[in-house]
């Protein structure tokens, strides 16, 4: 069964009654080359064991069951587990959990679906989901590698470079905690129904440590968020609200000079290490009142 054929997907659905949810953002691929080549570079043959969030009707899931040891989908739609019950029949190494992926421990889940055994996951994800869950699958500190498909410009985003348009707060945590690369482009056209924007699948490869060192990190990602809130002020006038009670507009312009960046600079310029080091030397700063 051809699950991105889409005289298959509208036959398989309508049988099952099911309807698609613009609220849940279903989109489902029509073009198999993509599941295939996703599957392919998501790691699943090397780590054996995989969770896949969203799978849809399966496209991706039968691809990643194909050269995995063990698939574990988290489904949040109901009306979707016959579905996946029919089309995924013919694997023995697939099992779905039926939850919404934001709410669950997923690091628990990993242990207790797979043991101590490298786990990677990939995911189709809803635009509408996109930061949180990247920033769950991230947190739980489960996966060697995490590979995605998401917004074009939402990927484009995640990877870009300090001083560009696309560099945001969300660039930043996610460069902290991992390597990412884009792999390939999407055209709108490969999904039905077909969305509005193009998609891109990403590759985050989540570090051991850090990209930078912090004395601080809940005072880095402070001023990363604050910079960022008003990133077309200055970064004197952006850090106001996280700094200014106890160092004053004058005490932060010294602590930006004294890491040897331009008091005139906004803080979509800096780089991960020129924010660690404003954070250490906020912290040594603050610590001395």
């Amino acid at each position: 069964m051809n699950l991105c054929d889409i005289d298959v997907i509208r036959t398989v659905l309508a049988k099952h009654g099911f309807h698609f949810s613009k609220s849940l953002g279903q989109n489902f691929l029509t073009d198999v080359s993509v599941p295939q080549r996703i599957a392919a570079m998501s790691g699943a043959a090397e780590a054996g064991g995989v969770v896949e969030v969203g799978p849809g009707m399966g496209c991706l899931t039968a691809e990643l069951c194909r050269v995995a040891g063990r698939v574990v989908a988290v489904e949040l739609d109901r009306a979707l587990l016959p579905v996946l019950d029919e089309t995924l029949a013919e694997f023995d190494n697939f099992e779905v959990v039926q939850g919404d992926v934001l709410a669950l421990d997923l690091a628990a889940l990993c242990k207790e679906k797979f043991g101590d055994g490298r786990v990677v996951a990939c995911a189709n994800l809803p635009y509408y989901i996109t930061t949180p869950a990247i920033t769950a699958l991230l947190d739980s500190r489960a996966f060697d590698q995490i590979t995605v498909m998401v917004q074009k410009e939402v990927a484009q985003r995640i990877c870009a470079a300090p001083g560009t348009a696309a560099y945001s707060a969300f660039s930043i945590y996610v460069q902290y905690r991992a390597a990412a690369e884009i792999l390939f482009d999407v055209p709108a056209d490969c999904f039905v129904p077909r969305p509005k924007v193009d998609s891109a699948v990403l590759r985050l490869t989540p570090l051991a440590q850090p990209a930078v060192e912090t004395q601080d990190e809940k005072l880095f990602f402070s001023l990363v968020r604050a910079a960022f809130n008003m990133r077309r002020k200055t970064l004197v006038n952006a850090l106001g609200p996280v700094l200014g009670d106890r160092l004053g507009k004058d005490g932060i312009a010294a602590l930006i000079e004294s890491v040897g960046l331009d008091v005139r600079v906004r803080g979509e310029r800096l780089s991960l290490a020129d924010y660690a080091r404003l954070a250490d030397a906020a912290a040594a700063k603050l610590a001395q009142r």
